[in-house]
């Protein structure tokens, strides 16, 4: 969750009370959002040099409280201080509308904009600052890194409409970057920030596209170059009196909902709030931005208070919404369902359920009756694969080995190469963005976990015996999501000798608790309809082990024979890849045919 600090003192200056760190504590709690720290109360050299700051713990989908104003007003609103502002459009004193078109080439980069203009704003050192904040947070949070949304502010009296959303080659696009003094190509722009701690991170968003997305006015004064870094030449200041911002996307939704935050945050400083219309004529398209209308959602009363345990009058339910930002009203056609006018800083507010948790919330947790729920007939069970799970890891512990949980995701070397296996390219899960070389897919095998789980254990004595009982994942087009997963067995020893008889063992007393018999090769492929297992050597080479030692596990079931896994001793190679001083047997298997 994000944590945002604010000054102690203007914030309680804002509620219109001092509070002790326990009852502020307390007032999170009850708003749903956590004090992390309060540093008048730290000892630390650094919290004493400066004045007393509130860390504060938002929920991660409560955007509107990225900074001081969206805290100070959520606060005093739950407070029942000041109702929530109805924040509405103005014309413009000239007549028309500052005018923002875009160019066709921007769809093959980051087609989508909008925007809106601040009239006489008044800035302190203060605001300033939380509203450049706010646009960080904005970018580390909603806009993943910028990589879906970047935001552009401009002081708009340094510059001249109607403006032009364009993409370029890289070298055609000059101008002076923020707080630089030499003018630079998109080209040199790129290697210039390349060592950049802060910018040289978001560089990869464009860096290979042939175009790069501009904004110019109608000088051909650059704005800015989406989403790396605005010009100089309409940077804002404290004196900045008018601001325009433009915010370029690669997502519909999340282009308004960043909108909707800046203006509801800094509009209580602007005399007005002024549309900026967006025109596309490559698809006859012309709106204006932003639209604050809120949403309206119906939320039936006897759902809110059945979940809630209350009972509660619609005109008692109404005011508690209130306390969260809500505009409530009993609709016309229906006694039973209110019609909730969501205000444009609750992105977060999408179904009746997120209204029932407002509701809780403004009446308070913890006041909440407790009942036990008689109208549900649900009663939690295991699901029969967990519960098969459990009996399985029991019964392995019970016979000496250890039982491990190494991570889900692994790297493709370790799940192919380093098994000796190759990759057709039709059954790992592949990770389209890996954050590191080592967690690039699925695992479609126990063995790699169980091996790395091994190599890091290695200094202690042998032999080393664990297992797991976990899933693995395949590609399956058969499915909704493409994709399935697959309940499987693996264990593992290393020892001075092989250990092959030990994992025979192993699998045998499985096989036994799982109600399978051991039948011969020849009994079962003359008989299908006799249930039970048999082992037999591996068709061909398994280059995974080595030659000659390892088997199949064949399974008859529903009349038919099956392979359901295979255990062996390790090819050297294998062990040498995973660094493994000692031989290694290892067993794989899967529980999902028991079902």
């Amino acid at each position: 969750m994000p944590t945002i600090t604010v000054d102690k003192a203007a914030l309680f200056k804002e509620l219109e009370r001092e509070y002790t760190t326990e009852e502020f504590d307390e007032l999170c709690f009850e708003f749903g959002i956590e004090l992390d720290e309060d540093t008048s109360q730290s000892t630390k050299p650094e919290d004493q040099a400066q004045p007393p700051q509130l860390k504060i713990e938002i929920p991660a989908n409560r955007y509107d409280m990225l900074c001081f104003e969206g805290i100070a007003l959520n606060l005093r609103v739950f407070l029942e201080k000041q109702q929530l502002p109805k924040w509405t459009l103005s014309p413009p004193k000239s007549g028309e509308l500052e005018t923002l078109t875009v160019k066709e080439e921007t769809t093959q980069i980051r087609p989508l904009v909008s925007g809106v203009v601040l009239r006489n704003i008044n800035f302190t050192q203060e605001r300033y600052d939380s509203f450049i904040a706010l646009q960080d947070k904005l970018h580390q949070n909603l806009a993943r890194q910028r990589t879906l949304v970047s935001i552009g502010t401009h002081d708009l009296d340094t510059i001249k409409g109607p403006f032009t959303y364009e993409a370029l080659a890289p070298e055609e696009i000059k101008f002076v970057p923020l707080n630089q003094s030499k003018e630079l190509n998109g080209k040199e722009l790129m290697e210039f920030y390349d060592k950049d701690k802060h910018l040289g991170r978001f560089l990869h968003i464009i860096r290979d596209s042939p175009v790069y997305p501009v904004i110019y006015d109608s000088n051909r004064t650059v704005l800015s170059l989406p989403p790396i870094i605005n010009g100089n030449h309409s940077k804002i200041t404290l004196d900045t009196k008018n601001v325009l911002v433009e915010i370029t996307a690669l997502d519909k939704t999340k282009v308004e909902i960043v909108n909707h935050i800046l203006v509801a945050m800094f509009a209580g400083y602007a005399e007005s709030i002024e549309p900026l219309k967006i025109v596309s004529p490559h698809n006859n398209e012309s709106r204006e931005a932003p639209d604050l209308t809120p949403r309206v959602f119906p939320a039936e009363v006897d759902y809110l208070n059945q979940v809630t345990g209350l009972d509660l009058a619609p005109e008692e339910i109404a005011k508690l919404l209130a306390k969260m930002g809500h505009d409530v009203k009993q609709s016309s056609s229906d006694k039973n369902i209110l019609d909730v006018a969501v205000p444009i800083t609750r992105a977060d507010v999408l179904h009746q359920a997120d209204i029932m948790e407002d509701y809780a919330i403004a009446y308070g947790f913890n006041k909440l009756p407790r009942f036990y729920p008689n109208k549900s007939s649900a009663v939690a069970a295991p699901l029969p694969i967990n519960k098969l799970a459990d009996i399985v890891r029991h019964e392995s512990a019970s016979a000496g080995w250890t039982e491990v949980l190494p991570l889900i995701l692994c790297s493709h070397e370790e799940n192919f190469a380093w098994l000796n296996r190759k990759d057709d390219g039709t059954t790992a899960i592949k990770l389209a963005n890996p954050k590191t070389a080592e967690y690039q897919l699925v695992r479609t095998s126990l063995l790699p976990g169980l091996l790395k789980t091994i190599n890091s254990n290695k200094h202690h004595a042998v032999p080393i015996k664990v297992f797991e009982v976990s899933d693995v994942g395949f590609k399956d087009e058969s499915q909704e999501r493409k994709t399935r997963n697959e309940r499987h067995f693996g264990a593992a020893i290393m020892g001075k000798t092989s250990g092959f008889e030990q994992v025979h063992g192993l699998l045998d007393r499985l096989m036994l608790m799982l109600r399978s018999i051991f039948i011969t090769r020849e009994d079962g492929l003359k008989n299908a309809k006799l249930g039970g297992y048999w082992i037999e050597e591996v068709d061909g080479v398994d280059p995974t082990f080595l030659q000659g030692h390892s088997a199949a596990i064949k399974l008859n079931i529903d009349g038919k024979n099956h392979t359901i896994g295979v255990f062996g001793i390790l090819h050297p190679s294998v062990l040498q890849k995973f660094e493994l001083p000692y031989p290694v047997s290892t067993i794989e298997f899967n529980l999902e045919v028991f079902m």
